[in-house]
């Protein structure tokens, strides 16, 4: 009975560390929304509480490290368990690298909010729900070890990709243009960046999924599979 109480334990805590991750990632994708919404309203008042708020981001990020290294340390885990923790410790970093880019998000918008506004902001909304969709789809195959919607987010990132290209170009012609709007054009250029990097970073998540189930790594491939 002691040893069934322990397992009963142990399955426990690994369940409060998906929850965790899970939580972590519902946070970081409504800060990539607000900061977006702060960008798209010029408001400048949302985008300095979205700033303030990363804290809370950090301090989600240091909990779930304890846990694991706690788990690590006292359960001594081996095979599938050991991948999912040491997965999960990955994939913290990444999404607290994702929050500090959606502060940067933010303060180039409330830079941008004090200048007129160079051009209607569409392709920018689209490239953050693609990546907030990303982040939410790779968490998802983390907690389900679901590898074919893993491969699909790996996929998509080509989608942000194409669209940060895009606006480099768009922005290029506003500044040969008009010099007085380079400044403006810069800091699109920089929230572009900004996603385009959430977007890799959804990706990184979902390729270590990929790993932790299958153990196969995709990194670096020059085509990504058909399949899993």
């Amino acid at each position: 009975m002691p040893a069934l109480h322990t397992d009963k334990r142990f399955e426990d805590e690994l369940k409060k560390l998906r929850e965790d991750v899970l939580y972590m990632g519902g946070l970081v994708e409504d800060q990539i929304q607000k900061a977006i919404t702060a960008l798209v309203e010029r408001d400048i008042k949302l985008a300095e509480t979205i700033i303030e708020r990363d804290h809370e981001v950090n301090r989600v990020d240091v909990e779930i490290d304890e846990l694991c290294i706690r788990l690590l340390a006292l359960r001594q885990p081996a095979a599938r368990d050991l991948r999912l923790i040491t997965t999960a410790l990955k994939i913290t970093t990444d999404l607290e690298r994702i929050g500090d880019m959606a502060v940067n998000v933010c303060e180039r918008a409330i830079a941008l909010s004090r200048e007129p506004q160079l051009k209607p902001y569409i392709d920018l909304p689209r490239m953050a729900q693609i990546a907030q969709r990303m982040i939410h789809e790779s968490l998802d195959a983390f907690v389900r070890e679901d590898t074919v919607l893993a491969l699909k987010v790996c996929k998509d990132d080509q989608e942000v990709d194409d669209l940060n290209r895009q606006i480099f170009r768009e922005t290029i012609s506003f500044m040969i243009e008009d010099p007085q709007t380079i400044s403006r054009a810069i800091s699109i250029v920089s929230i572009s960046k900004y996603l385009e990097r959430i977007a890799d970073h959804a990706t990184n998540i979902a390729e270590m999924v990929i790993f932790m189930v299958k153990g196969k790594s995709i990194r670096h491939l020059k085509e990504l599979p058909p399949s899993i």
